[in-house]
């Protein structure tokens, strides 16, 4: 830290300096003409004899600086890549090179000049003129290692993007997943549309939410768990292919795969089931897949799984029975209890045969699922926005999508039928009053807005983060989150 101190105040002084000699230091613009890889790209395959005298105007981070007498070279990194630029006294004038001594590496600079090969082939920019465009006041870290540098990565992940490349890249992976998830429902007549983050009564899942309040109505307010009951109301309202990329909000604990504010897309359409939603989901992550990586190979983990096959479906009884060979159909309430103590499981408020059995699939069986598989037909007590199974009268016509041990998506055939989804929340409010601060609260405008009559439809939720973590095989939701949500630094004084 002493060290540090000393560096930012000998920064200050050359600001200073800087500023006496009549040069602004924070300039208000510089006219840009190139990217660092798009000159190299251009220039790098040309004979050295043969560039000419192409101009080019440039602008990036000094990253890297040899200084020498009257000539330095020196490395500037834009948005794009690295280019290297070599400075002359000569060329750019004693006071242009006298503020080009006052620079240090993070300072911000924008440089005109002509294209030239070093002798060792390097693309290069000779530079006819300087300016200063940031002076930077804080030394940037020499490289990230270990645990400590991983925290800070996240904490401050500017600095992350400036020493790290493979990470802007990741993000760039990340904006461009978001365009193809557009682009995929768009091309298929699908309708983009917001719907409220401030809601009165929260609902969609079964989460717990952040309160808040809203001074002009003095009133408690949650943020949005999710935007399902709400995008049903659109799909009352007339619309029959509706979706959204929402911010959601989940008071739950933080893991691998969670962050309490996360990025989700969900989709409805009308007239179709569960099964239509399962294609359409899995159409879309293999043309992603595609776009992004070049191929339908995708890097689990450490294997790469070729994705390019119609995926199973797979009941959720009969992933238990083939993953831990019980067969939970012919077990007793009893049974279930039985098994799940022995084996540390538990569940938020009553327990059921439909909630043991699914807290057995997701504490035991989840992990084991590397390939694509769907997982359907769930309990109906976990799953109250859910259509009933046409067949199985205690199942649901829901899915999950499984890659890598992760949950990738879910969803299910709609339930339409407002009676039932009374009774369904009725449930969940008894299920609250027995501890499970999870269960879906009663939403009675819902259920009025129900009775004007919901399409029969299909509707499936997927984590945008959860998307990106599978297409760069990137397995922590930290590490796909710009800003993720971090405990404060407490001070040791």
């Amino acid at each position: 830290m002493i060290e540090e101190n000393a560096l930012i105040k000998e920064r200050i002084r050359k600001l200073q300096e800087i500023r006496e000699s009549g040069v602004d230091p924070y300039p208000y613009q510089f006219e840009k003409t190139h990217d660092a890889k798009q000159i190299i790209e251009k220039y790098d395959p040309i004979e050295k004899e043969d560039i000419g005298e192409d101009e080019v105007s440039v602008a990036g981070r000094i990253m890297q600086c040899r200084k020498m007498g009257k000539a330095s070279f020196f490395h500037i990194q834009d948005e794009t890549e690295k280019i290297q630029v070599y400075i002359r006294q000569n060329d750019v004038g004693e006071d242009q090179y006298s503020l080009f001594k006052k620079t240090d590496i993070g300072d911000i600079v924008g440089i005109k000049g002509s294209i030239f090969k070093t002798k060792t082939g390097e693309v290069s920019v000779y530079a006819k003129n300087l300016t200063l465009l940031c002076k930077s006041l804080r030394p940037l870290p020499e490289k990230f290692h270990g645990i400590q540098d991983q925290e800070l990565k996240y904490r401050k992940r500017y600095l992350d993007l400036i020493m790290d490349p493979e990470t802007k890249d990741l993000f760039k992976k990340r904006a461009k997943v978001i365009q193809l998830v557009r682009r995929f429902l768009d091309d298929i007549g699908f309708l983009e549309v917001d719907t409220p983050v401030l809601q009165t009564i929260y609902g969609g899942t079964n989460a717990k939410p952040f309160t808040t309040h809203i001074n002009a109505y003095n009133m408690q307010m949650y943020l949005r768990v999710a935007p399902e009951l709400y995008l049903k109301r659109l799909m009352i309202g007339g619309f029959e292919k509706v979706y959204e990329i929402a911010r959601n909000f989940r008071n739950e604990g933080v893991d691998q795969t969670h962050n309490p504010e996360f990025s989700m897309i969900e989709w409805y359409e009308a007239y179709v089931d569960y099964h239509v939603m399962m294609d359409r989901a899995e159409a879309m992550i293999k043309m992603i897949a595609k776009e992004v990586n070049g191929s339908e190979q995708l890097g689990v983990l450490e294997e790469s799984i070729d994705i390019d096959y119609e995926w199973p479906r797979l009941s959720m009884t009969d992933a238990i029975k083939q993953y831990l060979d019980i067969d939970v159909t012919t077990m007793s309430l009893d049974d279930l209890q039985t098994y799940s103590d022995k084996k540390g499981i538990t569940v938020r408020g009553t327990e059921t045969v439909g909630s043991l059995t699914f807290a057995i699939f997701d504490k035991l069986v989840c992990e084991q699922l590397l390939k694509p598989i769907w997982i359907i037909d769930y309990p109906k007590e976990v799953s109250p926005l859910s259509k009933p199974h046409r067949d199985k009268p205690d199942l649901v016509e829901r899915y999950e999508l499984y890659i890598g041990g992760k949950e990738i998506c879910d969803g299910w055939s709609e339930l339409n039928d407002p009676e039932v989804q009374r009774d369904r929340f009725e449930k969940e409010q008894a299920a609250m009053r027995s501890g499970d601060d999870e269960a879906h609260p009663m939403d009675d405008d819902f259920i009025e807005a129900l009775e004007f009559g919901l399409p029969v439809c299909g509707g499936i939720g997927m984590g945008i983060d959860r998307l990106v973590m599978l297409i760069t095989n990137t397995w922590s939701i930290r590490d796909v989150l710009f800003f993720p949500t971090m405990k404060p630094i407490v001070s040791e004084s």
